[in-house]
């Protein structure tokens, strides 16, 4: 997505360092425009806010990432988010990369991991939660 500081820093670094080719990767140097740099604020919260939502301390959480990132609807998204929380994960979380495409529009697939939180919550009795990758400059 444009203007997406979070979207370039993990298309940059996150995805290759997950390469079976690259044996080795050191990132020395990148330089953002200041205009850039702007567009992004950081997190809103931290790790105890998130423990004190989720009423989860004195562990560490269990997470995961929804694979595949593409090619899911976003029923079937929602899906992989409850089985994964009923499995047992504390959160899962969207790729980094995933933000609005054409096949899954990010408003479906809010409430369809939403509706997945909600049933995993009833039927466990624990506090869950998926976090999405909502970055993009514009509203829809």
């Amino acid at each position: 997505e444009e203007g997406s500081i979070a979207n370039l820093t993990a298309s940059i670094i996150g995805n290759v360092f997950g390469f079976k080719a690259v044996k080795a990767l050191r990132l020395e140097d990148m330089r953002l425009p200041v205009a850039y740099l702007k567009t992004f604020q950081g997190p809103a919260t931290g790790i105890v806010v998130e423990r004190e939502r989720m009423d989860k301390f004195g562990r560490p959480f269990l997470g995961a990432t929804v694979k595949p990132k593409l090619g899911l609807s976003g029923k079937n998204y929602g899906r992989v988010v409850y089985e994964g929380l009923r499995g047992g994960l504390d959160f899962l979380k969207d790729d980094e990369n995933i933000n609005s495409q054409p096949f899954m529009r990010w408003k479906e697939r809010f409430l369809y991991s939403m509706e997945a939180v909600n049933r995993s919550i009833a039927s466990t009795g624990e506090v869950k939660g998926h976090y999405m990758n909502i970055t993009a400059a514009t509203m829809e």
